[in-house]
């Protein structure tokens, strides 16, 4: 929202036609990659992950961590329940917009309280659905985000938050995504876009007031509701987020290109430590000229049964069970014929 109200963007990129969109959740932004409308949008963590699985995954990557999912998305219920703790939502109505990150914070919740997704009866809905169908007590609890989330703890309890989730191993986060197309014809312009959202999360710790005054702006609400949804929310450094923490680590693709070129696949532990010991129980010694060394790689299957090899000459000691037709003895050379 800094971005948009400073319109940085614009600035960094002053050749382009720049249009923004609000949508309510991520599985909308998902419909409008798949309808080739979007270039770059955020998005939730779940709802990508959700795009990236099934048989034809959306075509984007992630280019940005906006923030960390904290105390601005959490799990609230209805005073007039009596629920006190997420175990209590067992049998309850529980609303959620499915596919985001409030939903898989939600399976979360109620995994670590014991309960099952069949324990309670989930119902799909949209913030603006779920504040009107809390309004009518048609639900009992709801996990969401701001600025609905506020609007249900004035009548409700709340019961965990993503920032309790995410400290216990299970965070959420809101991305930057783009599509595959922006990223193959014009990186410059990614480029660009990463930077100007570079200086917006420096704006947050340089200029609070400024911040307050941009999101204020953009939401339409007060001063004040803008600078608790702020503190509400957990945001990297530009450091941070281009970190190994956040970002990973490079992996090492040659090396495992090697590995399936020499034994078809990659072994996993359990089959690379089984090689290793194998090659330790191997016999070592000194073999005679001419004989026949043993194979690098063992065969899968186990070989047919042959006749013993013949007994090797005294003093010759072998590290494999075959030897070279030239190390035999011939037959030329016994004195019986």
């Amino acid at each position: 929202m800094i971005v948009k109200n400073r319109k940085l963007l614009e600035k960094a990129l002053p050749d382009y036609k720049i249009t923004w969109i609000k949508f309510d959740s991520g599985a909308s932004v998902n419909q409008a990659f798949l309808g080739k409308s979007l270039d770059i949008a955020a998005l939730g963590s779940s709802p990508f992950a959700r795009g990236l699985a099934g048989p034809s995954p959306i075509p984007y990557k992630v280019a940005w961590i906006l923030d960390v999912a904290g105390d601005n998305e959490a799990l609230v219920a209805r005073k007039g329940t009596g629920v006190s703790d997420v175990a209590g939502l067992k049998g309850r109505t529980v609303a959620t917009p499915f596919a985001s990150t409030s939903h898989y914070s939600l399976l979360a919740a109620l995994e670590t309280a014991g309960l099952k997704p069949s324990d309670v009866k989930l119902v799909d809905l949209q913030p603006q659905a779920i504040l009107a169908a809390w309004q009518r007590g048609d639900i009992d609890a709801a996990y969401v985000w701001l600025p609905t989330l506020d609007e249900l703890r004035k009548t409700g309890t709340q019961l965990t938050s993503s920032k309790q989730i995410g400290a216990a191993g299970k965070p959420t986060l809101d991305l930057a995504v783009v599509s595959d197309d922006l990223i193959a014809k014009d990186p410059k312009a990614i480029d660009a876009w990463r930077k100007a959202e570079a200086e917006a999360l420096r704006v947050l710790k340089s200029d609070p007031d400024g911040a307050v005054k941009a999101v204020s702006a953009e939401l339409g609400i007060s001063a004040a509701d803008a600078k608790a949804q702020i503190e509400q929310g957990v945001f990297l450094t530009p450091e941070q987020v281009t970190s190994a923490d956040w970002a990973g680590r490079r992996r090492r693709p040659r090396q495992a290109a090697h590995l399936r070129r020499r034994h078809r696949r990659v072994p996993g532990p359990a089959e690379a430590d089984r090689r290793r010991a194998l090659r330790r129980r191997r016999p070592q010694g000194l073999l005679p000229q001419g004989a026949a060394r043993c194979p690098q790689v063992r065969r899968r299957r186990p070989p047919r049964a042959r006749p013993p090899p013949p007994t090797a000459p005294s003093g010759w000691t072998t590290s494999c069970t075959a030897t070279a037709a030239a190390a035999r003895p011939s037959p030329l050379s016994d004195p019986s014929i």
